[in-house]
């Protein structure tokens, strides 16, 4: 009778202590009281004042000094999800109902120029990722991580340098994949893995970050970090990233103003093993030797014109031969890009319509990895605009990997995107 008791306390706790979607609003909203398209053109892409507000450290600016900290206001926790249907057309066809992802995301202002971000993934090995199920707890749907975290030290030199250490988005992300519409088309170029390395582009990185900006519009971002994602690195070269962007016009051109900008990456890993009979898979936690080295250099931009977004990324890539298997005697050359182009309409941007086209061109001799892709979506915002945390989201993509005879997947999905 007890344990009935307390069962029931509990249930009855959780019930008032946990919002109603109707009246939930994400963590930063709650705290001032904004709308959340005050950051956001439409939830989850930022616009110009949320990009100011998360560069200087989720304070307004001007407000430094004089906001609430996370000791002084309610803990800032959120969550995000996204569930429903998908079908997926290619040598057969797939459907069913599904969840894509889950994260708990903390950020607040500890002190004055001071702030945290903490976003964790939990393990969800229910649903399995895909048709062959959870096989025992060997395919989850989404491994347990820690995405970010991170402390920001604003303002040492006022707007001009900021300094982040932990795990984080570097700048070079100059169009963020984890703050897309599409949930689930990546942007390809940043998800190409190359034979035999560690890096992949789309990776939060371990490291500290340098960045700022100036009044006529030059912001720079400029990292050291392992190079290696998650995982431990395995030698004792560091990798180094700049990161150059001018924005013309009033904005940030994310929402508005004009933006063209550059970005470099030059990483080391190592080419051979302490045992050459080892069966260590890439990645794992020992030093190795010759290390050898990698690039990455590209371009971008951010056109806007009323509520219309026009981003587009090129980027060249090459590896060491030492890390090509596919033909050693040549480094490993590929680029790629994509473009994107965003609508948003009626009243608070709740209708958000996009179309992207994404590409990969590997080497001559691994065309089989050569990939095209066709992305569109429209979201439909629910609520009364106080809380726009729940999205009614269409997403389709024909996908085609291959050059001769590429393999074709055709996917939708129809979902309820979930951010509290």
């Amino acid at each position: 009778m007890k344990k009935v008791t307390i069962s029931l306390l509990a249930l009855l706790g959780f019930i008032f202590i946990v919002p109603q979607t109707g009246n939930a609003i994400p963590a930063f909203a709650r705290k001032y009281g904004f709308n959340c398209n005050m950051c956001h053109t439409s939830f989850i892409k930022l616009n110009d004042f949320g990009q100011r507000y998360r560069d200087y450290g989720y304070q307004i600016p001007g407000q430094e000094g004089y906001e609430k900290n996370v000791f002084e206001t309610a803990p800032p926790l959120a969550i995000r999800t996204s569930f429903g249907l998908s079908l997926i057309k290619s040598h057969s066809t797939t459907s069913g109902f599904n969840i894509y992802g889950f994260d708990f995301l903390a950020a607040g202002v500890l002190h004055k120029n001071i702030s945290f971000l903490m976003i964790y993934t939990p393990r969800i090995d229910e649903p399995a990722a895909d048709y062959r199920g959870s096989t025992g707890g060997s395919n989850p749907s989404q491994l347990a991580a820690v995405e970010s975290g991170n402390i920001l030290f604003s303002n040492l030199i006022t707007d001009a340098l900021n300094l982040r250490i932990g795990r984080f988005e570097p700048a070079y992300h100059a169009v963020s994949s984890k703050r897309s519409y599409y949930i689930n088309q990546p942007y390809e170029i940043y998800t190409y893995a190359t034979p035999k390395i560690n890096y992949l582009f789309d990776d939060n990185q371990m490291g500290v970050e340098a960045s700022g900006h100036f009044k006529n519009g030059f912001h720079y971002g400029l990292g050291v970090v392992n190079g290696t994602g998650a995982s431990p690195d395995n030698n004792k070269y560091k990798d180094l990233y700049l990161d150059l962007y001018q924005v013309f016009g009033r904005g940030e051109g994310q929402s508005a103003g004009q933006r063209i900008g550059a970005f470099g990456y030059l990483g080391w890993q190592p080419a051979s093993l302490p045992d050459p009979d080892s069966s260590y898979p890439v990645g794992a936690e020992f030093n190795g030797g010759d290390n050898k080295s990698f690039y990455r250099v590209g371009g971008d931009l951010s056109l806007n014109y009323k509520t219309f977004n026009l981003r587009a990324l090129f980027m060249q890539g090459k590896d060491s031969k030492a890390f090509n298997d596919r033909d050693s005697t040549k480094d490993y050359n590929y680029n790629g890009g994509f473009v994107e182009l965003d609508y948003a309409a009626l009243p608070n941007n709740r209708l958000l319509i996009s179309a992207t086209y994404n590409m990969v061109r590997p080497p001559s001799y691994d065309e089989s990895n050569r990939i095209n892709a066709f992305s569109g979506l429209i979201r439909y915002y629910l609520g009364d605009w106080t809380a726009v945390n729940v999205a009614l989201h269409a997403e389709y993509t024909h996908r085609e990997v291959g050059k001769d005879q590429p393999s074709k997947e055709d996917i939708f999905l129809l979902l309820v995107d979930f951010d509290f």
